[in-house]
C-alpha cells in the first residue's frame, strides 16, 4: 500500500512539475525547428510537396496529434488484450 502511494505521488509530480518550469518561451515542436535549421543551411530550398490538409489553428492540430496517437493506441492494446485472452482460453484447456 506505501509503495502504491509512493509511485501515485510520483505520478502526480510528473505532471504537475513541467507547470512551473520555465522553458524559455514556447514550445514550437520538431518540425518547426527542423523548418528553422532547413532554411539557415539552404536558404533557396523548396519543400516536395505541400500538406493535403493543414488545420486552421493550432488548437485542432493538437487535437489532431492527440486522436491520432490514441487510435494508435486503442489498437495495439486491443491487439495485446485479444492475444492474452486466447493465451488464457488455452490455458484451461
Amino acid at each position: 500500500m506505501k509503495k502504491t502511494l509512493i509511485l501515485l505521488g510520483l505520478v502526480a509530480a510528473l505532471m504537475i512539475v513541467p507547470f512551473f518550469i520555465d522553458h524559455g518561451g514556447e514550445f514550437g515542436g520538431s518540425d518547426g525547428e527542423a523548418e528553422q535549421q532547413i532554411m539557415a543551411i539552404a536558404p533557396d530550398y523548396q519543400p516536395w510537396f505541400e500538406p493535403l490538409y493543414e488545420p486552421a489553428s493550432g488548437e485542432i492540430e493538437s487535437l489532431l496529434f492527440t486522436l491520432q496517437g490514441s487510435i494508435g493506441a486503442a489498437v495495439i492494446f486491443y491487439i495485446l488484450g485479444y492475444y492474452r485472452g486466447r493465451r488464457g482460453q488455452h490455458a484451461e484447456h
